[in-house]
């Protein structure tokens, strides 16, 4: 069974291409980079748990003790719901706008109400812990004034790119361009 948001498009992996946009339906939501093996390997050791979940379910279940047997199918269902949405989170870009999604939340802009997209060096959140080192970030400004802080798109050391140097720049670059040549048009 594809899954859809587990792969960004290949076109993003053949470096002979010299188009930035290779795309020929761009009213699709995609994100312009595949996802890090921190969030796959999250991702994964969760639906571990909860194939050893639904395996205590269906024990208990025989043991005849429905209610319990429930309550571990509804955490396993909880469990996977979790796993998917980790896999789904990042930024995603079509020609409608762009989409930042967290873990909790999700957050469009169109393209009319983006300033600007660019890269800065500034201090980010290591795997998404407490923690901070210094590193790079994808930034997104906005027009409206009531939107004055910029949101944090990307950064190299987020479960996307941490020891992934290559794969940030390409992604920033990309989503970089898809602004500018959105920007102009909306």
């Amino acid at each position: 069974m594809p899954l859809p948001f587990l792969t960004a498009d290949r076109a993003f992996d053949d470096a002979a291409h010299d188009v930035a946009l290779p795309f020929d339906d761009r009213d699709r939501w995609r994100r312009p980079y595949r996802p890090g093996p921190w969030r796959v390997g999250a991702a994964a050791v969760l639906l571990l748990l909860a194939s050893y979940v639904l395996a205590a379910a269906v024990i208990i279940a025989a043991a005849e003790s429905l209610p319990g047997a429930g309550a571990c199918a509804g955490l396993a269902v909880l469990i996977i719901g979790t796993a998917l949405r980790l896999l789904r989170m990042g930024t995603w870009v079509s020609a409608q706008g762009l989409r930042r999604v967290s873990f909790l939340a999700t957050r469009t802009v169109p393209w009319a109400q983006v300033g600007a997209v660019r890269t800065t060096q500034q201090p980010v959140r290591w795997l998404g812990l407490p923690r901070t080192v210094q590193g790079q970030a994808l930034l997104l400004v906005r027009h409206d004034k009531a939107a004055a802080d910029p949101w944090l798109l990307l950064t190299d050391r987020n479960a996307d790119f941490l020891a992934r140097r290559a794969a940030f720049d390409r992604a920033a670059d990309t989503v970089e361009v898809w602004a500018e040549e959105y920007r102009a048009t909306a």
